[in-house]
């Protein structure tokens, strides 16, 4: 099998992940995770569809002692039905747990408690009124977006919330029928939208949305709008140049300032033949090494040849 560039060259920082998880989405998350912390709220988080790991490496900064961060997707493995089935092939074929689980461990000591299959497993595998924040970011067909919906109802605490990922691309008009299908219908309450991520609740967001504001409008990088629609308040947050959270660089970071080795050695000088080889050889093995070892063996193998 050949080796995918993401495994020869690790990720040194979070915008080196392959995902789509925008600048303005990062302060949010922080933003709502750190106000459950600070008010002593306490449960497990959820992520329903991965891809590479870069939301899923972002908000595992946030479990705490005692809490359970559970992550689900296909990844390679076979799709519950063949509509499923196209789209994962379309959109997500170089996706693997591998790749997901040496992107995550890049950032974090341990892995979150992984689901390898459909989003329909998460139901069953995790405790009714566990979880505190849910991410869902999976299947963009409105019959699996809606039991997703369904199944984050039923997991989160009475004032979790829930995050719905593509709400309004042009290209996910299942995902935007099922997330205004749960708000008009399904008791789900509106804290805010983003470009691309609907942020809600099953409890009162009244609370949470007077703070809210209160932050957007405290900043300078954070365009800010409220609107009302069908009984709802609709806070709008849009970003001005704003810049993401700080985030702990990966443990292949040290390796940004090493020199690459050189792409040629010179000829041997006449009369040298063995030690020319000899460094010509070197020269070979330091470039696999750049490319194929760990940052930490790359270095020794160095040390080892001067």
């Amino acid at each position: 099998m050949a080796t995918t560039q993401e495994t020869i060259r690790p990720p040194r920082r979070l915008d080196d992940v392959p995902g789509w998880f925008p600048v303005l989405d990062q302060m949010l998350f922080d933003w709502f995770l750190d106000r459950q912390e600070g008010s002593g709220v306490g449960g497990d988080l959820l992520e329903v569809g991965v891809y590479m790991g870069k939301s899923a490496i972002f908000t595992g900064r946030h479990r705490r002692p005692g809490e359970t961060y559970t992550v689900c997707d296909l990844f390679e493995g076979d799709a519950p039905d063949a509509a499923n089935r196209a789209e994962s092939t379309k959109s997500y074929a170089r996706l693997t747990r591998q790749l997901f689980e040496e992107n995550y461990l890049a950032f974090h000591d341990e892995l979150p408690r992984v689901l390898q299959g459909p989003s329909s497993l998460v139901h069953d595998e995790v405790a009714p009124d566990s979880c505190r924040f849910v991410h869902i970011d999976a299947s963009h067909l409105y019959e699996h977006v809606h039991d997703d919906i369904g199944t984050a109802r039923d997991l989160l605490l009475p004032d979790g919330i829930v995050v719905l990922d593509d709400f309004r691309s042009e290209h996910t008009p299942g995902v935007s029928i099922a997330t205004w299908e749960a708000v008009l219908n399904r008791g789900l309450s509106p804290l805010c939208i983003s470009t691309q991520k609907l942020y809600g609740t099953w409890g009162d967001p009244r609370p949470v949305q007077e703070e809210l504001i209160a932050m957007a409008r405290g900043r300078d990088d954070c365009h800010l709008s409220v609107q009302e629609a069908a009984g709802h308040r609709i806070v709008r947050l849009k970003s001005k140049g704003m810049r993401g959270p700080d985030f702990p660089e990966s443990r292949y970071a040290s390796t940004a300032g090493e020199p690459e080795a050189p792409e040629a050695v010179a000829p041997a000088a006449a009369g040298t033949g063995t030690a020319g080889n000899g460094r010509e050889r070197r020269g070979r093995v330091r470039r696999v090494a750049v490319d194929l070892l760990p940052p930490v063996l790359t270095r020794a193998l160095r040390r080892a040849m001067h």
